[in-house]
């Protein structure tokens, strides 16, 4: 492994150096020629404005008197930038010296192109609530899901990594959390123009190892993205009808640019390692906490199982486990390639890509993923006719140990034995050890193949008219398994190959989407009319099979389940989802001030009984930007830019899996008369319909000092109702649950505000700034009957959805040393549930993200700091009893000792305290297992370097180090505050070093 490092970070080296050599690899057809000219700004010289040949990263700057000097072929176009100015672009042709005058740039706003789904608006004036994230952005972080590129970045935007082992998966809340079914609130994820399922088709019985199931997102490469944009508020959403309710995802890919073909080539290679560690017991500290512990339960004599104790292990030997079981370096490396080019008629782009991520736990295991990317373009010369194809492959190989190795890390004893013997075997210590790298022996390997294809073709038969059709087709395959020799166990429990097992699990989603739309454009006086409408059909198809297969005759052959003896099949499914729709969309503008924007959807799923498949969807938006009013402008002369806006709808929510309204049933593995049995498992309920959800927001923009300083501030309010849940049934009729709508009513409510600011705008250093926060608010605002309900130990009204019902801690007992505990119903006893009455709120506070970005001249700098306050779950919810066989947080030494002791921990105990244990185990559900999660990270730092080419090569070099997760500043009682799973591994801090050269 050090070895391919080295070789990479070689390469890396040499492509380097390659900017400074004139070599022949590297000409062109066209010869190149120095190019001089004097940048100004009215009749004065303006230093510091960037000069790029188009497409290439060969540039210039100009000095202190405009004056610039280039390198560039008669077919190359140049770009002249400046912050402040707006862009422009010269063919330089015959030209020996171009001599420019920038134009300042009083706003950017109408410049920026918003991807609205079906229709594309300016960031000036558009009606709802849109987040983007662009390219520039996405690259400069050493990810390899475009789930992590998103984190901090947008406001109202949550994002959580669950787990830092590669492939693992990621909560995404837009607006909170909208449902009371825990999987009812995923966004709709749409890659240019095409529906990408959110849900897994991983089983979480096989991929343990990564705390849940990988994330189906995996499939898309983050450097094949060329921007993100999140659609929020219901202006944004009902065009999306039923699959709007949680927020819209915009993923587009890049596209081929007009111009002279030109080559890119990308690699990197970096190293990684877990964010933070528990500060545990030592040795000394922890023998002495167990045999206080004895002393404290009146045992004199040590067991014989007390290994740690009666002398069968070393009582000197002490060991960091964190450092032995997940402290290893973790190395990844990544390449790519690309070529662009064509005219104005006819484009094209080819992307290849390849990563490989190794781990921080011991063995050689691996994360690889493979992508290409072709996007085609062409259009007539007098553009009436259009068509544009894209089609992203993306194949991954995912091989990680069976287990996650964190949780041992954490409770594993200081003074456990070496994990190997003298010969290099796995040490068993004559079976009184444990050894938790025989889980290593079991294996877990994924193999997913991804196809994403999608073709638009439009004709404008006259002006402002426009058919299209979209055109699209997905296909994501997965195959995973997990493997149980017998070796992973004690070899003195004497078991062989019969002991042996396996889980595999194959699923396979093919979906297609067929869109024809119409849009019209008319101009009336002033102002213009936008009308677009449209329909959807699309079919997915999802297959699934789950089996696990045991004793078999040898561990060669556990990778093949017919070779099992015993081969049972837990799930075996094939369903069919059918949508279709009706779309509109109604945009009127007056003189660029009055905006109203009316979209509409009707909808029909197959999720849902007869009479109950179709449902409508609609919402109204209006904006005033009011900096366009002349009185505005003259009693307020320091706006530059302002605008009102307000957006009132309703989006739908039909994530409830297939076939949920009618009588199901399932095998039972027995038979009658030779005849399999079935038996029930689901009740027919043709009434149920779609989950919906009210959105309401206002909002305010404005920009000053030619949008120096801009805000944004928008309030909103959502509110699902109609929720979509198991009612529970009386046990007498058979079954748990029946599916239905719930006349519950969850609300998101909530500020978010984003702020950018140009700091310095010089003629060499250019500073911004910015910053979004969001203060969220969840509460379930009604619940009928919930008192009778299974859910009452799970929600209150008037409280969010994510609290946890707790006793209430009152510390420890100065005279027993135990822990206590109010007593609510005044019994004498602490019990559940009527004693569970205190509650904590686990959603954020607030969050949101602080970026920077300078630069100056050649040079690039990028860093973004995440923020989130919270509360958490510590790790009074995952230790064992302080005082058995297991080692713990240095916090527990704060503990109990002697009558009118006051301590925060209770006495230590081997759990044969029956007072202790009892209060042990209503500790982990009181409000001691609370405490601050809040974190400040530095979630990503980026630095580049364009080296100036030294001779006359039309060769560009780029060279960047970036780094993730390489701060984090916490008060968390626990392994990592934005986890917050004592057993998963943290999210990874990261360093990349990568060269970009352009030819």
């Amino acid at each position: 492994m050090k070895n391919y490092y080295r070789q990479s970070l070689t390469l890396s080296v040499f492509l380097i150096l390659l900017n400074t050599i004139n070599s022949p690899i590297f000409s062109q057809n066209s010869p190149s020629k120095t190019i001089t000219g004097i940048i100004t700004e009215s009749d004065s010289p303006l230093d510091g404005v960037n000069i790029l040949v188009k497409n290439t990263l060969r540039g210039s700057i100009t000095d202190l008197d405009g004056n610039y000097s280039i390198t560039a072929a008669a077919t190359d176009t140049l770009v002249y930038t400046f912050v402040g100015f707006k862009t422009q672009e010269i063919a330089v042709g015959n030209n020996a010296s171009i001599n420019v005058t920038m134009q300042p740039d009083a706003t950017t706003l109408d410049q920026i192109i918003i991807n609205a789904g079906y229709y594309n608006v300016t960031d000036k004036e558009k009606t709802g609530s849109i987040s983007q994230l662009n390219a520039k952005e996405i690259e400069t972080q050493p990810v390899s899901n475009p789930l992590s590129t998103m984190q901090g970045r947008m406001a109202g935007v949550n994002i959580i990594q669950t787990t830092g082992v590669p492939g693992g998966g990621f909560s995404v809340r837009i607006r909170g959390r909208n449902s009371i079914r825990i999987d009812g609130s995923e966004p709709l994820y749409v890659v240019d123009g095409v529906p990408y399922a959110s849900q897994s088709l991983g089983s979480s019985m096989v991929s343990t190892v990564l705390g849940g199931t990988q994330s189906p997102l995996n499939g898309i490469s983050p450097n094949d993205i060329e921007s993100i944009e999140v659609l929020k508020d219901a202006d944004a959403t009902s065009i999306y009808g039923s699959r709007g309710a949680n927020g819209v995802v915009l993923i587009t890919t890049k596209k081929g640019k007009p111009g002279k073909t030109s080559f890119q080539i990308n690699t990197g290679t970096g190293v990684g390692t877990i964010t933070r560690k528990m500060e545990l017991l030592n040795t000394e500290q922890y023998l002495a906490m167990r045999r206080e512990a004895f002393t404290n339960d009146g045992i004199t004599n040590y067991p014989f199982n007390a290994y740690d104790l009666n002398g069968t292990w070393s009582q000197n030997r002490e060991t960091d486990w964190q450092e032995e079981l997940i402290g290893g370096t973790a190395y990844n490396t990544n390449a790519s390639a690309s070529v662009q080019g064509g005219n104005d008629n006819t484009s094209f782009l080819l992307r290849g890509g390849y990563e490989e991520q190794t781990t921080v736990f011991p063995g050689d295991y691996k994360y690889k993923k493979g992508s290409t990317l072709v996007n085609l373009s062409h259009k007539t010369p007098d553009n009436s006719f259009r068509i544009q194809f894209n089609g992203n492959y993306v194949a991954d190989n995912n091989n990680q140990p069976t287990t996650n190795l964190t949780r041992e890390a954490m409770t594993l004893v200081p003074n456990a034995p070496a994990l190997y013997d003298s010969e290099g075997n796995l040490n068993w210590e004559n079976g009184t050890f444990n050894n938790p790298l025989a889980a290593l022996e079991g294996e877990y390997i994924s193999n997913t193949n991804t196809i994403l294809a999608n073709s638009i073709v439009s004709y404008t038969p006259y002006k402002g008219l426009e058919v299209k059709a979209n055109l699209g087709y997905t296909k994501f395959q997965l195959e995973e398994t997990r493997t149980a020799p017998h070796t992973i166990y004690n070899p003195a429990f004497g078991l062989d190959s019969s002991y042996s097992s396996s889980t595999f699990n194959n699923g396979e989603r093919n979906s297609w989407l067929v869109e024809p739309q119409i849009s019209y454009t008319y101009a009336l006086g002033k102002g213009k009319i936008e009308a677009l409408v449209g329909g959807t059909i699309q079919k997915e198809k999802t297959t699934s099979l789950l089996q696990v297969a045991s004793n078999f005759p040898t561990n060669s052959l556990i990778y093949n389940p017919a070779a099992a003896a015993n081969l049972f099949i837990s799930n075996n499914s094939d369903e069919v989802y059918n949508y279709r729709a009706l779309f509109g969309r109604l945009n009127f503008n007056w003189e660029h001030k009055y905006i109203v924007n009316a979209t509409a959807r009707r909808d029909g799923s197959s999720r849902f009984g007869p009479g109950n498949q179709y449902a409508n969807f609609g919402a109204l938006g209006v904006a005033w930007v009011f900096s366009e009013e002349t009185f505005v402008t003259k009693a307020l002369p320091f706006l530059s830019f302002g605008k009102l806006r307000a957006s009132y709808g309703t989006t739908g929510n039909d994530q409830i899996g297939n076939y949920g309204y009618l009588n199901t049933y399932t095998t039972e593995g027995l038979s009658y008369q030779g005849i399999q049995t079935l038996s029930p498992i689901q009740l027919f309920n043709p009434d149920y319909g779609w989950e919906t959800n009210k959105k309401l927001e206002t909002a305010i923009e404005v920009g000053f000092m030619e949008d120096k300083i801009t805000l944004s501030a928008s309030w909103y309010r959502n509110r699902s109702s109609n929720q979509l849940v198991g009612v529970p049934l009386p046990g007498t009729t058979g079954f748990s649950s029946l599916q239905a709508n719930l006349d519950a009513t969850v609300e998101n409510r909530g500020w978010e505000v984003e702020i950018e600011t140009v700091n310095i705008q010089s003629k060499k250093l250019q500073w911004r700034t910015f910053l979004n926060l969001t203060i969220p608010k969840n509460e379930l605002i009604s619940f009928p009957g919930l008192s009778a309900s299974t859910y009452a130990n799970q929600y209150v009204v008037g409280e969010p959805l994510n609290i946890v019902l707790l006793y209430n801690a009152t510390g420890v007992n100065p005279q027993t040393g135990t822990y206590t505990f109010e007593d609510i119903d005044g019994d004498g006893i602490i019990s559940k549930p009527n004693d569970l009455k205190s509650s904590a709120n686990l959603d954020p506070k607030y969050y949101g993200g602080f970026r920077n970005a300078l630069s100056y001249g050649n040079f690039n700098l990028d860093f973004l700091f995440q923020f989130v306050k919270q509360q958490g779950r510590n790790y009074h919810t995952t230790i064992a009893l302080p005082g058995t066989m297991g080692n713990q947080p240095v916090q527990v030494l704060e503990h109990w000792q002697q009558p009118g002791d006051t301590a925060s921990q209770q006495l230590f105990s081997t759990g044969s305290n029956n007072d202790a244990y009892a209060g042990y185990l209503n500790n982990y559900d009181s409000t001691s297992s609370i405490s601050d999660a809040s974190f400040i990270r530095l979630k990503n730092i980026a630095a580049s370097y364009t080296i100036p080419s030294l001779l006359s090569s039309p060769f560009g070099c780029q060279i960047s180090v970036e780094a993730q997760n390489l701060l984090t500043i916490t008060k968390y009682e626990g392994p990592d505050p934005e986890t917050q799973i004592y057993g998963n591994l943290p999210p990874l801090k990261q360093i990349n070093l990568g060269v970009q050269l352009t030819f």
